[in-house]
């Protein structure tokens, strides 16, 4: 079964061909991301009207050069997958419209893909792990812990009451003076400072529920920059590794409380999954690896090209559903939010009002 992603949710233009085996593990074949990060770069994130014109202009391009390297015509395909949500809403309309031309064309089926289910299925493509498993789903958007018990079966266990990690860490990056991204300078920063000179708080710690809350920790930053204004290097680094040492402790003690929340219900996991750009952090990782070790299983975490948003993780989920018959409509809508605990709910079209009736 070979299938082509699309993957156009943020500031990512991705494509990719993917093959599903017969004993359902799964082989790239090619795999074309084209970042946007120097156009965003001078506004310090992500600016929605950008991205989704530098889609509109390198789409086309990107599924191209992604069939070419895979050496797959377009009549080889046994479907076209295109994130159709969550996300920013142009960049979605352009991956999600572009896929159904594609499969109205090839007369090939259209799989509408959530973005988050393709993150969720990532480990099966990379390591073949088997369900069910526990998600720690960690980006610039989405910050979860998610019991994976099959496709489209999905079950929150834990989300962000405010910011995402990767959004508190660009934010942060963004305060001090840093480039954009922001968490690989902040994670570079910390490397060379004191994690114990500014007592941070770690907000949501020993709640009985596997939530988190970010934006006090953010703020509380903020007002150590302040009383030490102006901040020379040193000052910078220390506030750096200060701010990752209370992510690390939050982290940990949230997926302790997600971990014993899963295991309740289903049985200990097969595995930790990592998912995610911020998944990436060295610091973050060797957390994961010591929660993972004392619930006994073990850490999956696919490659850094695998974590962040990328066309072969929509490929895989497309392959995912295809195989159990999972299609989609060409009338299926964009969303730009659509959570993951309702995969098994296909996208649907708002209903239209009467004339003269007003929307909300």
């Amino acid at each position: 079964m070979i299938v082509l992603g699309i993957e156009t949710t943020c500031d990512e233009t991705a494509a990719a061909v993917v093959k599903r085996l017969e004993n359902g593990r799964g082989q790239i074949l090619s795999n074309i991301v084209l970042s946007q990060v120097n156009e965003h770069a001078a506004f310090g994130g992500v600016v929605p009207e950008i991205a989704a014109r530098a889609h509109v202009e390198m789409l086309d391009y990107v599924i191209a050069k992604a069939m070419s390297e895979a050496k797959c015509p377009f009549n080889a395909l046994d479907g076209v997958a295109a994130a159709a949500g969550p996300g920013l809403i142009g960049g979605v309309i352009v991956g999600l419209t572009t896929a159904k031309a594609i499969a109205l064309v090839c007369a090939k089926p259209l799989i509408a893909v959530n973005h988050l289910e393709a993150h969720a299925l990532t480990a099966r493509l990379t390591d073949g792990t088997p369900f069910p498993y526990c998600l720690f789903l960690a980006s610039g958007g989405h910050t979860q812990i998610v019991a994976v018990l099959g496709v489209g079966n999905f079950v929150r266990l834990g989300t962000t009451l405010d910011d995402a990690i990767g959004e508190a860490f660009d934010k942060t990056a963004k305060l001090l003076g840093l480039g954009y991204p922001g968490g690989p300078q902040v994670e570079r920063e910390a490397a060379g400072g004191n994690p114990q000179r500014f007592a941070l708080p770690r907000p949501m710690a020993g709640k009985p529920n596997a939530d988190f809350s970010l934006s006090g920790l953010k703020t509380a930053l903020r007002l150590e920059a302040e009383k030490i204004a102006p901040i020379s290097d040193d000052d910078v680094r220390d506030l750096c590794a200060s701010f990752q040492a209370a992510i690390v402790d939050v982290v940990a003690d949230r997926l302790r409380t997600g971990m014993k929340l899963f295991r309740g219900h289903y049985g200990t996991p097969t595995a930790l999954v990592a998912a995610g750009g911020v998944a990436a952090n060295q610091a973050l990782r060797k957390t994961l690896h010591r929660i993972a070790f004392e619930v006994g299983t073990v850490l999956v975490a696919p490659p850094p090209a695998l974590c962040t948003d990328n066309g072969a993780m929509v490929a895989w989920a497309g392959a995912e559903r295809l195989v159990l018959g999972l299609t989609d409509p060409l009338d299926t809508p964009p969303l730009a939010r659509w959570p993951l605990s309702a995969t098994t709910a296909r996208p649907t079209a708002p209903p239209v009002p009467a004339t003269g009736q007003a929307t909300s």
